[in-house]
């Protein structure tokens, strides 16, 4: 089988959340047996770093890349607003990108062509001209309900109308893009729903954010010390707005409660303002060079998220090196959890400070927890486990003519 990935950002190095999804899902594939080429778009937040890919990756997937300038342009984005585009979306076009992936499809006849994202889907109209192949939409999480959220948690009126008109062209465009693909793979039970509420008609799959659960090792003897931390790419509209409300919100609360206990911040482009937060114990770290390593160096994760959507790599991640964890309902959305079983589950300050409260009483219940949130992600998340789920929904839609496209899985 030939696959052919487009997506909105380079797959490797895994800088964030996002690319790493991506990367399992590239080397999955290559790992599957699957030919498979990479076409990225490379910015200036996400650019693509050739000599720090392996030979044999390059190798396997053909991985070339195209600059797009995502970067906000006042004009543009008001122009949008006129034209009822979605600005967000068509950031990603380029006439660049769309020339070589139409050189790419008139060289190599692909089975199937899956899109990263809907970033991705302005270049659908190319691939229908010149190719048979099916499209894959893989969805990370429907993009109109985050800024949907981010709207509602806004206070100033001019910033909570301007988010408003975002997620409703979203929406729109969301709406009309869902019956040009061939398939959705969705990311979490919750999006396959929302899609079909959204009047989506095509296949749809779960297909969860998995893992190579050989490279995440809990350590053999956990740490019991209530260190709480929190690690995530804070040029993410939703880790910076959650955040801000933690500090604001929650940790004074938590302070008060436990004097002793550290907060450590960590992630990629910290803003500057943090490094001089006058917070008591809370320490900012900003960017890891090894992420695991600071996992595992802290016993207690926090996900203070109110807006997003999709599933949280980190908490993934998290579970899967045994962390306990405690997350707002937002940022454990898409999990199969159960609540102070494998997670814990705060949505207020006073909550979170119960959960907080409760560790620091019953220490062995962070390995206990950690060690069933370890399990939940060999049953459910494990990658090995997913790709074998995506190759065979790949071979269905390429069973299936357009007359009758309708199916929803069991597991849905």
């Amino acid at each position: 089988m030939k696959v052919l990935q487009l997506s909105h950002k380079p797959p490797y190095p895994p800088k964030d959340g996002g690319c790493l999804a991506i990367d399992n899902i590239s080397q999955g594939l290559i790992n599957a047996g699957v030919e498979l080429k990479i076409i990225t778009i490379e910015t200036s937040k996400h650019p693509f770093e050739k000599d720090r890919i392996p030979k044999d990756y390059i190798d396997k997937t053909g991985i070339e890349s195209v600059f797009v300038d995502t970067k906000l342009n006042i004009v543009d984005a008001f122009s949008n607003l006129i034209t009822q585009d979605s600005y967000n979306i068509t950031r990603f076009f380029t006439p660049d990108f769309d020339h070589i992936l139409m050189t790419e499809l008139k060289k190599t006849e692909y089975d199937i062509v899956h899109l990263e994202s809907l970033f991705m889907t302005p270049y659908i109209s190319t691939i229908r001209m010149y190719s048979d192949a099916k499209i894959v939409l893989r969805s990370h999480n429907l993009e109109y309900i985050i800024w949907e959220r981010l709207s509602k948690q806004t206070g100033g009126v001019a910033k909570k109308t301007y988010l408003k008109l975002l997620a409703k062209q979203l929406k729109r465009y969301e709406l009309d893009v869902l019956n040009m693909v061939d398939g959705i793979a969705s990311i979490s039970k919750r999006d396959s729903k929302d899609f079909r509420k959204l009047g989506a008609k095509q296949p749809i799959e779960i297909i969860p954010f998995g893992i190579d659960i050989e490279k995440y090792k809990p350590d053999e003897n956990q740490n019991t010390d209530v260190e709480l931390f929190h690690l995530g790419s804070m040029d993410w509209a939703p880790n910076l707005e959650g955040l801000n409300w933690y500090l604001e919100k929650v940790w004074p609360s938590i302070n008060k409660h436990s004097p002793n206990t550290s907060m450590f911040l960590a992630g990629r482009d910290m803003p500057e303002s943090y490094f001089s937060l006058n917070a008591p114990n809370v320490i900012v770290v900003g960017e890891v060079v090894d992420a695991i390593k600071f996992i595992k160096s802290k016993s207690l994760m926090i996900v203070p998220l109110l807006s997003g959507g999709g599933i949280r790599v980190k908490i993934i991640e998290g579970m899967a090196l045994g962390k306990a964890i405690i997350s707002t309902s937002v940022g454990a959305e898409g999990i199969h959890y159960t609540h102070k079983k494998d997670i814990w589950i705060a949505d207020t300050p006073e909550e979170f400070v119960t959960a907080v409260d409760f560790f620091k009483e019953n220490p062995e219940k962070i390995i206990e927890i950690g060690n069933n949130a370890r399990k939940l992600v060999e049953k459910e998340y494990s990658n090995e486990v997913i790709i074998e789920k995506l190759v065979s929904f790949y071979k269905y839609l390429q069973t299936i003519s357009a007359s009758n496209p309708e199916r929803i899985l069991a597991s849905n």
